[in-house]
């Protein structure tokens, strides 16, 4: 597919290097387009090198193409990174004094901003009102992530990795206008991820090969779709999703308690997060050493069932809860087993072993439901499989949102029906609230 490519003039234009690898190297026609002042982080040879095609900044270079007009209308994701204040109000206000903010006047596509500046600047009436603006008209503006800026300052305004960037753009390329659906707006949600660790001594613990990819790619779409989201990530090592409360626990029973906390509030939650079903009864403060002797065997006590406890002894009137299951034998007949037992709304049941759901970038899963709907979900990545959760989710909070019917106007597709159903999604819709900046949260336990 052909992607634009918009670059703005902030330092973190060198991360966009990367993007543009992640974005080609998947098969995608990539057209960079920098801004003037943004040749002074990145050079125009740097972005052809990558790219394979020309590079411009002015709607005078190539005349006889027309670029500032046929790259929007032919571009099916308008991509901006970093998209720094000025060039945030300039494309609020329809300036267009360079080729990029031609682009954007022209594009019939989506368009996707991700912002990336001081803390101070994010956060002024003016920028806000901006963001507010564009998110009125229909555009994705990403929240930033939280993190080291520019010189010592650190806060909200840093760009967001670009393996998040890429995933976020690939799921409007795959999804179109079911990308923009705000359909968890107003929500909250709570979502577990990785693999708990019950510690033996110092050095050793019992643990799992779960990575939390499942479960950061809940967390990520889930703020996509609008809902205000809480991680609890257990031993992942992954970088905080923009725009999502991160909880860092390391054992079972920290993730027990932060999920309680998380879900007393939630309107849904996800246990996707691979618990350790027993810890040692004693943690040994010192190595245990090697001898001669045969290993004294360790006494194991049963960790609580958080899954159920948030399905059954904890749950709110209205809640969704669903659950995961990795199983090695009868998915199926497992699943249900489990569903019954456990007593979540959903179940997501994974084939796991031989390289299957952990550490890898794809899943496929079975998902029953107590009403006995079963939903087969084939291989692909987690965030497809990610969306299918969350469509279920969002039918049993009542949140269903069917294509948009205006007249002749389907919100489906492309040239000419994106800007006015866009328009029209947000004459209804009003602008999409900014959610609240990412953060961490260690646990004093943990600190």
């Amino acid at each position: 597919m052909r992607v634009v490519l918009g670059v703005g003039a902030g330092i973190a234009a060198y991360k966009v290097c990367e993007l543009l690898r992640l974005l080609t190297e998947s098969g995608h026609q990539v057209r960079v387009i920098p801004t003037p002042e943004s040749l002074h982080f990145v050079g125009a040879a740097t972005w052809e090198a990558l790219s394979g095609q020309p590079v411009s900044t002015s709607p005078w270079e190539q005349v006889p193409q027309v670029p500032h007009v046929r790259l929007g209308q032919e571009a099916d994701l308008v991509l901006v990174a970093p998209a720094t204040a000025d060039l945030l109000a300039r494309a609020a206000t329809g300036l267009a004094p360079d080729l990029l903010s031609n682009v954007l006047l022209t594009a019939r596509c989506p368009v996707m901003f991700v912002p990336a500046m001081h803390t101070e600047m994010w956060q002024h009436p003016a920028t806000v009102a901006n963001v507010a603006t564009l998110r009125s008209r229909g555009a994705i503006v990403l929240e930033p992530a939280s993190g080291r800026l520019t010189g010592a300052d650190s806060g909200p305004g840093r760009l967001p990795e670009p393996a998040q960037i890429f995933l976020t753009a690939k799921r409007v390329l795959k999804r179109g206008s079911a990308a923009l659906t705000p359909d968890l707006a107003g929500r909250r949600v709570a979502v577990s991820a990785g693999g708990t660790r019950e510690e033996i001594d110092p050095v050793r613990f019992i643990g799992n090969w779960s990575s939390g990819l499942q479960g950061y790619a809940l967390a990520m779409t889930a703020a996509a779709r609008g809902a205000e989201v809480t991680l609890v990530a257990a031993n992942t090592g992954l970088a905080d999703p923009a725009g999502v409360t991160v909880v860092q626990v390391r054992s079972a029973c920290e993730l027990r308690e932060a999920m309680l906390a998380a879900a007393s509030g939630a309107d849904a939650i996800v246990m996707a997060a691979a618990v350790a079903d027993y810890r040692p009864s004693v943690r040994s403060d010192t190595k245990l050493k090697k001898n001669a002797s045969s290993p004294v065997p360790i006494e194991l006590t049963e960790n609580p069932d958080i899954l159920r406890e948030l399905s059954t002894d904890r749950r709110r009137a209205g809640q969704v809860v669903v659950g995961f299951a990795a199983e090695t034998g009868d998915l199926i007949a497992n699943g249900r087993a489990k569903l019954a037992a456990k007593g979540c709304d959903l179940l997501v049941i994974n084939q796991v072993g031989d390289g299957l759901a952990f550490g890898t970038a794809d899943n496929a899963a079975e998902i029953l439901a107590t009403d006995g709907q079963h939903t087969s979900v084939p291989r692909g990545p987690k965030e497809q499989l990610a969306d299918e959760i969350w469509d279920l989710v969002a039918g049993r909070l009542g949140l269903s949102w069917p294509p948009l019917n205006f007249g002749e106007v389907q919100f489906r597709g492309r040239v000419p029906t994106w800007p006015v159903a866009c328009s029209l999604l947000s004459q209804s819709l009003k602008a999409i609230p900014t959610r609240s900046p990412t953060r961490s949260v260690t646990p004093s336990s943990t600190r």
